[in-house]
């Protein structure tokens, strides 16, 4: 070890006769360490939105984080799950969670929507009803009304779309409703949210009974990527032990990440449920827009990213597309093959052979064989996410790096260019997650003389299922 560090205080002294900034030096001498920050607060009290299709839901949770957060459409159903954000009014912090529209008459896709609505009331401590002020209440809204009686949660009733004055009045016919009086409100134009806020808060408990079902921070954070239905709600219903996401053969069900707290191998874990991935986000529009927007921004919130492949297609331009997104977010990586349970050993062989040819780029990620339908081998994926995750937070010593560089630079330098060799400086580790290296150079590197520097170091020290980010500085000699 003496050895390794000679050859580092040998190399950094060297260093003194190059050009470096003061980044340069701070990198060298290595920089200060950022504090990861620790887990939230506590639980948090849980707000409901519920209402029928298309009476501006997901318009006033907006409303309520301001920020464009949920998927808002001039069309009914676009919200299918039932989605948690973290809010904040006049220095409370509470979880407000959007769902999709409730009607009694739902089949199909729409009646899992509605039991998923029905699920958010059983586990919120307060429920905004919302009903149209401009239809007035319907044979849906009074059907509402007996399943939140039901579930004996208090509720705040809003009465939205009352833009001005002029249609305040629309408002007092909801006092039928039986529910206390109406709060009248335009989430479009933000136009009485203050009071609602007020009157959410004054019957919002300091203590949630239900907080632990939208717990925030803690447990290691796996988004489910993939283009769209591979099975990425089925996976995630398979874990959870119930039917947390909507699940339908129709393509695009999922809109909103759904996040989902899951026990797998002996410890807790966050999953994160996205929208598939479309050909060309520029190309899609309105509510499926806006649903690809949600899932950059799930995956950049994520620790680790599963991307799905379906066994049962071959691998496509888009799979590879979206697994160079998460390498692209700087995320570890597992990539899970599904519906493995339904390809015979043939197809298997060659299956094998296609995913060695098409993502020969990420040879490097852990995969996994799953069927997310029975649950076949899922228990697998534990393994896979904690050496993506170990690999992702590793940090290498400088002078173990060095010493190992400084052989594989002896063993096979850089080719001569133009009469002139660029020599190997020093090289440090910037960084975690994902692993970032600088390499002070004399001279220009080529692109295929890094990635053969980025293989040896996969060789050396391991880094399976995270990308790795080595980046050249030129240093030229101080001038005498």
């Amino acid at each position: 070890m003496s050895t390794e560090t000679d050859l580092t205080t040998a190399l950094r002294a060297g260093l003194d006769d190059f050009e470096l900034t003061e980044e340069d030096r701070a990198l060298v001498e290595g920089g200060p360490r950022v504090a990861i920050p620790s887990g939230s607060e506590g639980p948090l009290p849980v707000v409901a939105v519920v209402g029928r299709p298309n009476v501006g839901k997901s318009s006033l949770v907006n409303r309520i984080l301001r920020r464009r957060e949920a998927v808002v459409e001039d069309t009914p159903g676009v919200t299918r799950d039932r989605v948690a954000y973290e809010a904040e009014w006049s220095g409370r912090r509470f979880t407000v969670v959007d769902t999709g529209g409730w009607s009694v008459d739902a089949t199909g896709i729409h009646l899992r929507v509605a039991e998923q609505a029905e699920a958010a009331v059983d586990l919120a401590d307060v429920v905004v009803f919302v009903v149209d002020a401009k239809v007035g209440p319907t044979d849906d809204d009074e059907a509402v009304v007996r399943m939140l009686r039901r579930s004996g949660r208090p509720v705040v009733l809003v009465a939205n779309k009352v833009d001005d004055e002029r249609t305040e009045a629309d408002a007092l016919a909801l006092w039928s409703l039986g529910l206390g009086e109406p709060h009248p409100v335009s989430a479009l134009h933000g136009r009485g949210s203050g009071d609602l806020l007020d009157a959410i808060l004054a019957v919002l408990p300091d203590v949630s009974a239900v907080a632990e079902a939208y717990a925030a921070d803690g447990p290691r954070r796996v988004a489910l990527i993939g283009r769209p239905n591979v099975g990425k709600s089925s996976l995630l219903n398979k874990l959870a032990r119930t039917d947390r996401v909507v699940v339908d053969a129709t393509a695009g069900t999922t809109r909103d990440p759904v996040d989902e707290l899951v026990e797998l191998g002996g410890r807790v874990w966050r999953f994160v449920d996205t929208a598939g991935i479309r050909r060309r986000v520029h190309q899609t529009r309105g509510a499926d827009f806006y649903a690809s927007l949600r899932t950059q921004t799930a995956l950049e919130k994520a620790e680790v990213a599963v991307v799905l492949i379906d066994a049962s297609e071959p691998v496509s331009e888009q799979d590879v597309r979206v697994v160079q997104q998460v390498v692209d977010a700087g995320r570890a990586l597992v990539i899970a093959i599904n519906k493995w349970d339904t390809l015979d050993e043939e197809r298997r062989y060659y299956l094998e052979r296609e995913i060695d040819k098409d993502l020969a780029q990420v040879s490097w990620a852990p995969r996994v064989n799953i069927s997310a339908r029975t649950g076949r081998h899922t228990e697998k994926l534990v393994p896979a996410l904690e050496t993506a995750l170990d690999s992702w937070d590793a940090r290498i010593p400088t002078a173990k790096l060095n010493a190992f560089l400084g052989e594989v630079v002896a063993a096979q330098p850089h080719p001569v260019r133009g009469g002139k060799q660029p020599r190997i400086l020093f090289a440090t580790q910037a960084g975690t997650r994902p692993p970032r290296f600088v390499v002070f150079a004399s001279g220009f590197l080529e692109a295929g003389y890094r990635r053969f520097l980025e293989r040896k170091v996969r060789e050396q020290f391991g880094f399976a299922g995270t990308p790795i980010d080595l980046s050249v500085r030129v240093r030229e000699k101080r001038r005498r």
